[in-house]
């Protein structure tokens, strides 16, 4: 069985994109000269790259300004990917990696021409919409499905803890310009009757 390894564009410039990996070296980037050109400007031009090492791709960030990301996970050094998980390439390029198993005895996979289905496969059925993450492998042989994973949201930052920082010092500003006043105005006696020397 041979393995088909590929990126799809979830959320960028080309939603639904398809790269397909083949080489054992390959660079991503917005620059022309990368494998995989993305051009974006959260891409640097040479972003990350993908390395074919026994059987599977590892991922590593090329010191890139957004940062790569796997399953929202800043890359730190190298990772192997694993089918299903996210890559984002800065906060808005989002990309899944996905795996196929083709039977190389079953009907081979061409491309299909202008619109054409191709005679040695059964007509493909009309695109996914653009919201669907998944693809369908085009052999008749089973393949593993595993389920995509969303990535993590945008880190939020929590107001709750400002907004009561803010509320504190109000107070004490407000504590301590009555204290000033009644100190000013001599006022002790009148609102603390309680203190000796009144």
């Amino acid at each position: 069985m041979a393995s088909q390894f590929q990126l799809i564009m979830r959320q960028g410039p080309t939603p639904g994109a398809t790269f397909l990996l083949e080489g054992s070296q390959l660079n991503i980037g917005r620059d022309s000269s990368n494998e995989i050109v993305i051009n974006d400007a959260e891409v640097s031009r040479r972003h990350a790259r993908l390395t074919f090492q026994g059987g599977k791709y590892v991922l590593e960030d090329l010191g890139s300004t957004n940062g790569t990301f796997v399953n929202g996970q800043r890359l730190a050094g190298p990772r192997v990917l694993k089918a299903g998980e996210v890559v984002s390439l800065g906060e808005q390029i989002v990309l899944v990696y996905e795996v196929t198993t083709n039977d190389p005895g079953a009907t081979m996979v061409s491309p299909r021409a202008a619109g054409a289905p191709s005679v040695s496969r059964p007509v493909a059925p009309p695109p996914p919409p653009a919201d669907y993450v998944g693809s369908v492998p085009a052999s008749p042989a089973p393949s593993v499905s595993t389920p995509v994973s969303t990535p993590a949201p945008a880190r939020r930052v929590n107001v709750l803890p400002i907004i009561i920082a803010v509320a504190v010092l109000f107070v004490i500003c407000l504590c301590v310009g009555f204290l000033w006043y009644i100190d000013a105005n001599y006022l002790w006696c009148t609102f603390f009757p309680f203190l000796g020397g009144c």
